[in-house]
């Protein structure tokens, strides 16, 4: 049986990706790996270097335990999947590529709304790159919710959603891309002229098609 590695910033997300898992990858096994300090030390500045050696100790005990490839969850470290997989031999996929693939494909004005600094400034990073593959030419803005990111931790989803559909409701673009997994919840029951794009079904159904 495959076993695949999903490496989670958040145990917020966690149920999400195992419900998708069971829906996108019968038959395959699932291990969970989690360090939650990730992103709130991307906030203070700690040295990159850092953070790959903590993601390389999570790759490390995944490929330890069977792992065949390894998602990353969270758009905050996407930056690290190509030097990870090099160093463990197996894939490591990036949960936000197939919808930065399908927003630059969908629009030339692209809104990126984030709860954090340093989420938005990889996903716009990711959205550039995949733009420059396809060949396409686009205006990215990006969005920083003020307040929602505070509103998670301490446990009012309600909140955070309500803050992050504001601003989706606010957009300008051709199509509004949610940099966050753990923001999806958000964009339920909204309904624009406009796509809403989100990561998590896209990654894991894209992470499928390569495994299957």
């Amino acid at each position: 049986m495959a076993r695949i590695a999903f490496l989670h910033t958040g145990a917020v997300v966690i149920p999400t990706f195992a419900a998708l898992a069971a829906e996108h990858l019968p038959g395959v096994e699932v291990q969970n790996l989690l360090d939650d300090k990730i992103v709130a030390d991307l906030g203070r500045g700690v040295p990159t270097e850092q953070v790959a050696q903590r993601l390389a100790d999570l790759g490390d005990a995944a490929v330890a335990a069977g792992a065949d490839a390894v998602l990353f969850t969270c758009s905050s470290i996407s930056q690290y999947a190509g030097p990870l997989a090099d160093r463990l031999g197996v894939p490591v996929y990036r949960v936000d590529e197939a919808m930065a693939d399908e927003a630059v494909r969908a629009g030339d004005r692209i809104s990126v709304i984030a709860t954090l600094p340093t989420t938005v400034q990889p996903t716009a990073a990711l959205l550039r790159e995949r733009a420059e593959l396809h060949g396409r030419d686009v205006q990215i803005d990006e969005v920083v919710v003020p307040g929602a990111f505070e509103a998670a931790v301490a446990g009012d989803r309600a909140r955070h959603d309500t803050l992050v559909a504001d601003a989706i409701t606010a957009a300008t673009g051709d199509v509004v891309v949610l940099a966050q997994a753990s923001m999806a919840s958000a964009a339920e029951g909204l309904a624009l002229p406009v796509p809403i794009l989100t990561s998590p079904e896209r990654g894991v159904r894209r992470l499928a098609e390569n495994l299957l």
